[in-house]
């Protein structure tokens, strides 16, 4: 399988993945290599990774608490710290070995720390391969509050092994599928249409389909690196799944949804939403929500609820001067940017997903 190359960098697909790192590794002379892993990549990713690496570099391993709740700032000026404790310098290197918590807040320390050294993502969950190995994006929550503080800056080199996906629990798996679903709605409907069986995708299957989406991806971010138009198209479901996600992560008696099942909800909400106002047929939205309704479980959301979760829709980090934009849907594979949905609308949808 080939490279894709991305902006300045490539995501590595080849058997000789780990070949390139180490020749890649071994050019730069790095004075010594960091690899940044929260609790759960330490123990079931870390091994297999290091018996593939190879350098005459210092390696030190750091270890942050794995969770959406440890990505913060907090976290960051504890790694920043261990970095100059162990005599992290310009010409250091950090490896991110993790899912996007991991990938998100080690991009972010590594282009903050003595104002930007080279960092290298590993992704180790199928979210983070389909989503965070492309576009630059790190960063970290403020509070519950997704991704509102960060910088677009590009690793140098993305490694996607499908071998650490043998250690992910069924629910991380089925999380990022929901941003696999996501590119097919949002440019590919034959993609779409080749992801909707949720039970027919082997193992085998899911390399070729995992490059697929990133291609996707990548294509989208060459246009638009920073976000002005096009690249907009990505954050379909996430205006509204955003809010669901950080709601339930401040609340004690709502269970913690990961950001795929809280993706698909916004999906199935902006789908109503597009139906209503950008021409969506009804038989396309009533199949996106069949579609995520078989693979996600249902969430219930009372009226006090879906208030305290629109309220959120205020700190989106896609707002402008003081409007909530959505991307919604003219037909599966043709996205439409810059919506604004009337207030009515929120609570229909709601409705809409409870029925």
């Amino acid at each position: 399988m080939k490279s894709i190359t991305a902006k300045g960098y490539k995501v590595e697909f080849t058997k000789k993945q780990y070949i390139i790192l180490n020749d890649f590794v071994e050019s730069q002379q790095y004075s010594s290599v960091f690899v940044l892993a929260d609790t759960n990549t330490e123990e079931h990713c870390l091994p297999l990774f290091l018996s593939n690496l190879s350098t005459e570099a210092t390696i030190e391993i750091i270890s942050i608490e794995a969770g959406e709740e440890n990505k913060n700032i907090e976290t960051c000026s504890g790694v920043w710290n261990v970095l100059s404790e162990l005599g992290a310098d310009r010409k250091s290197l950090l490896i991110n070995l993790g899912g996007g918590v991991v990938t998100d807040l080690g991009g972010f320390v590594a282009s903050t720390f003595k104002r930007g050294i080279d960092f290298i993502n590993i992704p180790t969950t199928l979210l983070s391969m389909v989503d965070a190995s492309v576009g630059g994006k790190t960063g970290v929550d403020l509070g519950a509050l997704k991704n509102q503080v960060g910088v677009i800056v590009n690793p140098k080199m993305v490694l996607v092994d499908p071998q650490y996906l043998n250690t992910l629990p069924s629910e991380e798996y089925r999380s990022g599928y929901a941003e696999m679903l996501k590119h097919g709605l949002i440019q590919d409907q034959d993609y779409w249409n080749h992801l909707k069986d949720y039970k027919k995708i082997s193992s085998e299957d899911i390399q070729e389909l995992i490059f697929h989406s990133v291609g996707i991806k990548n294509k989208v971010v060459l246009e638009d690196p920073y976000e002005h138009g096009l690249r907009k198209i990505l954050n379909f479901g996430h205006t509204l799944g955003h809010a669901i996600e950080s709601y339930c992560l401040t609340q004690k008696n709502k269970t913690t949804l990961l950001h795929g099942e809280a993706i698909a909800i916004g999906m199935i909400l902006e789908a109503y939403l597009s139906t209503e106002l950008t021409g969506l047929s009804q038989n396309e939205s009533d199949e996106i929500k069949t579609i995520f309704s078989s693979i996600y479980p249902k969430v219930d959301f009372t009226e006090n609820e879906i208030e305290s979760i629109l309220t959120l829709l205020q700190y989106d980090k896609k707002n402008s001067h003081g409007k909530v934009k959505f991307v919604l849907l003219e037909a599966i594979g043709k996205p439409v940017t810059d919506i604004e949905v009337p207030t009515a609308l929120f609570k229909a949808s709601f409705n809409y997903y409870k029925q």
